[in-house]
């Protein structure tokens, strides 16, 4: 199984598995060239959006347990599945080692397609190896000191992702990480520089990246009941205008700005037979932004294209995506990010009021490619985002 798409597509391979990697094929590698190397794999088109949610939804669930908590939500990285979690100090807590990642394992194994393996170690490196190497049913636990003993027997193949650097490391015999480890530190970094440093490090054992925490991402959210329950949207602009300016004062006061916008209604559903109890809505905006009036503009076309099909009796405003504000010193201490670009707003609003298939704009491909079809090629003029 190669996953990334069909082989006719414009597209790279995501991931693939044993057999498919034994007969060539890597990650990043185009899938007209994986197709060629393994024309009878099931090729399966990606779900990022999917793979991301459950991986944030284990980071949430194991945040109870540990605050120190590592990994990228991009199903693009090659990092994407590896979750580092510290666990120091924390036997008063949860118990030994093995019982607490026992409980960890417990907690995140229904949200992912497949039972997790753990490791534990003194080391990321060693803690990453021995994940790898552990039976799905039972974590595999280094005893304190020995991260250079465990990985000793080990292929030297292991110390880097280099191709080039596995195969200087086979031509000179060193197959085992033990063997690498009994080199000197300075015999390796002269044959593979700053390379030979990391080399040493991990085949002895020794910790050389630093444990840096994930910063989770922020959520900005509030709602309000309506009573009784409203059907016309007039009512409803005032309750998200009070909304949207709570939100996004608190965007300034911390200098951040926001990238889209969730809209949640609660419906009386009753007396619309066949209607939804409720409705979300994502909008995603032209750029991250603090600006209340273009957040309420923007929700209010949204809506007006896509009105609730029964009374809304609750409203609920959420900005996702916050992030510090890039900002220039124009206005002194207002970030850049609250003052809208006028032309990417109003195409958005123009792209939910006449269909967003209506309103394009031209990206430059290649200036000089011979054919016309080939320079340009026409994309929405502002993204619309309707995916909940």
């Amino acid at each position: 199984m190669i996953l990334g798409g069909q082989p006719w597509t414009d597209g790279t391979v995501v991931d693939a598995d044993p057999v498919a990697r034994s007969l060539g094929v890597r990650r990043g590698m185009a899938l007209g060239i994986a197709h060629r190397l393994a024309p009878e794999a099931a090729f399966l088109d990606p779900e990022p959006e999917a793979d991301a949610a459950a991986v944030e939804a284990a980071f949430e669930r194991l945040a109870a347990f540990s605050p120190g908590l590592a990994g990228t939500v991009d199903p693009l990285d090659p990092a994407f599945g590896l979750v580092e979690i510290q666990i120091d100090g924390l036997g008063r807590l949860w118990g030994d080692d093995r019982g607490l990642v026992d409980r960890l394992t417990a907690t995140v194994r229904p949200l992912l397609p497949g039972p997790p393996r753990a490791g534990v170690a003194g080391t990321r490196f060693a803690a990453t190896v021995a994940a790898g190497h552990a039976p799905p049913d039972r974590p595999l636990v280094v005893p304190p000191g020995e991260d250079a003993g465990f990985l000793g027997p080990l292929p030297a193949g292991l110390l880097t992702p280099d191709p080039d650097v596995r195969a200087r490391l086979t031509r000179f015999g060193l197959r085992r990480i033990a063997a690498v480890a009994t080199i000197p530190r300075s015999s390796l970094v002269a044959r593979f520089g700053e390379e030979g440093t990391r080399l040493h490090a991990r085949a002895c054992g020794e910790e050389i990246e630093p444990f840096r925490p994930r910063r989770a991402p922020e959520r900005l959210a509030l709602g309000l009941p309506i009573e009784p329950a409203v059907a016309d949207l007039e009512p409803l602009r005032f309750v998200l205008r009070r909304l949207a300016a709570t939100l996004t004062d608190q965007l300034l006061a911390r200098g951040a700005a926001a990238d889209r916008v969730v809209v949640r209604l609660r419906l009386e559903a009753d007396l619309v037979p066949g209607s939804p109890p409720a409705l979300e809505i994502v909008q995603r905006f032209p750029e991250p932004t603090a600006d209340a009036e273009a957040v309420e503009r923007l929700v209010l076309a949204r809506l007006e294209r896509q009105p609730p099909p029964a009374p809304v009796e609750r409203l609920e405003l959420e900005l996702a995506g916050v992030a510090p504000a890039a900002g220039q010193q124009l206005p002194l201490f207002v970030p850049q990010a609250a003052r809208d670009a006028r032309l990417a707003w109003q195409l958005a609003r123009l792209a939910l009021v006449h269909g967003e298939d209506r309103i394009l704009r031209a990206e430059i491909l290649d200036p000089e490619a011979p054919l016309s079809e080939r320079r340009a090629r026409l994309v929405p003029a502002a993204p619309v985002g309707d995916r909940p």
